[in-house]
């Protein structure tokens, strides 16, 4: 039987598609490091999944409100506060089966078809394919390592038209590890505020990763507060991927909206999920300070080994665990018969020849590029890059 044209239009993700390659190598016995997915190796703490326990003893297990308990929503209306100087009333909370969902709630209560979404590049894999699946068209604003992949005020102008709706950044950023500051978001907010239409998704899940300081949240200036909508969660910052909770803060008519569309498709979150999300967002922050210590530690490794590599450029991401080298030096070169067109081509010979998994940059908007995770253990991560350099060496 044939398949919708919506399922036939949508590209795989390809995180997860990389994933699968380097999963499937290492069932035929190889020995492949994967530095593919987005997800940290730490378990996640004891006192999350305490709460959790404590939720099913106390028989937290019937059908929730769409939109998450309401004591759930009033600790993260109380994060909100407390960390980002945001005030959401827990009306204005929707908890999701991720930030993906939340952020696919919101583009598909707001986006019609012909809708131009502003994406700066690198985006996050799954931002373009969301805005098409609402039939909404998704504009790229590229940028440069140079600049630390951020966008400035005149970028929105240039690129906005009569028909754009809507704009979606993270920050940090996924996949660049870029971090705006206040004064580059005020910046920003200048040219925000200048078209009451335009909506801004602001997705803020890594916050807790943010190598320079503290946090700063768009929604926290007044003057573009209602036209902003804040997405976070606990997969990044508490290691509750598994857990599967997002979370929104929103203008309320956007929130009544969300609540009505996930009401049709996944109602809520896990019940047992959502005591576990309680006990993270109720938690102090510096109760998981140790992941970002070592993140930064494995950020400063894995720099430290690239830059030893000649034509590999990179910046200083600033949080998340990512960087995003510029390989484009190594285009044009041969290994044996193999020619490195782009970074596909790239990613696919360090699989095969140094046995390591990354993700090509043209998935994020930015083909020069290529994104590692360094999400990993300091060993395995010097083992990859030493692999890595290795197998660029015979590149010529």
């Amino acid at each position: 039987m044939p398949l919708s044209d919506r399922i036939l239009n949508l590209s795989e993700s390809q995180t997860i598609a990389m994933s699968k390659k380097s999963r499937e190598m290492r069932e035929q016995g190889l020995d492949v490091i994967s530095l593919s997915l987005g997800e940290p190796d730490f378990t996640t703490p004891e006192f999350i999944k305490e709460a959790a326990k404590k939720g099913i003893d106390e028989n937290y297990t019937y059908y929730p409100p769409i939109s998450g308990y309401k004591d759930v929503r009033e600790a993260i209306s109380h994060k909100f506060k407390r960390d980002n100087n945001l005030n959401y009333s827990p009306e204005q909370i929707v908890l999701s089966t991720g930030a993906k969902q939340s952020i696919a709630n919101v583009v598909l209560c707001t986006i019609n078809p012909g809708d131009e979404v502003l994406l700066p590049a690198p985006y996050w894999v799954s931002y373009f394919e969301i805005v098409k699946l609402a039939g909404g068209i998704p504009i790229i604003i590229p940028t440069q390592i140079e600049n630390d992949f951020k966008i400035t005020q005149s970028e929105i102008e240039k690129h906005s038209t009569a028909k754009t709706k809507m704009m979606i950044f993270s920050t940090p950023c996924n996949p660049s590890g870029s971090v705006y500051t206040e004064s580059e978001m005020q910046a920003l907010a200048m040219e925000i505020q200048k078209n009451s239409n335009l909506l801004v998704i602001s997705d803020e899940i890594y916050e807790l990763i943010n190598f320079q300081g503290k946090h700063f949240s768009l929604a926290s200036l007044p003057s573009v507060y209602d036209q902003v909508i804040t997405i976070n969660g606990v997969s990044k910052g508490f290691s509750m991927t598994g857990w599967r909770c997002g979370y929104m803060g929103a203008p309320l008519w956007l929130a009544k909206a969300c609540d009505k569309m996930q009401g049709q498709f996944t109602s809520a979150t896990s019940s047992i999920t959502q005591r576990a999300v309680k006990a993270a967002v109720e938690a102090n922050p510096k109760e998981v300070a140790y992941m970002k210590d070592a993140f930064l530690k494995r950020r400063d490794l894995v720099l430290h080994e690239l830059n030893k590599i000649e034509g590999l450029k990179t910046n200083l991401p600033q949080g998340a665990f990512y960087i995003f080298p510029d390989v484009s030096h190594f285009f044009g070169k041969k290994y044996k018969e193999k020619t490195i067109e782009n970074a596909n081509d790239l990613c696919l010979y360090l699989l095969e020849e140094a046995h390591v998994a990354l993700v090509p940059g043209d998935a994020f908007g930015s083909p020069k590029c290529l994104r590692i995770s360094y999400a990993a253990a300091e060993d395995i991560l010097l083992k990859a890059t030493q692999r890595i350099a290795n197998a660029i060496k015979k590149l010529n």
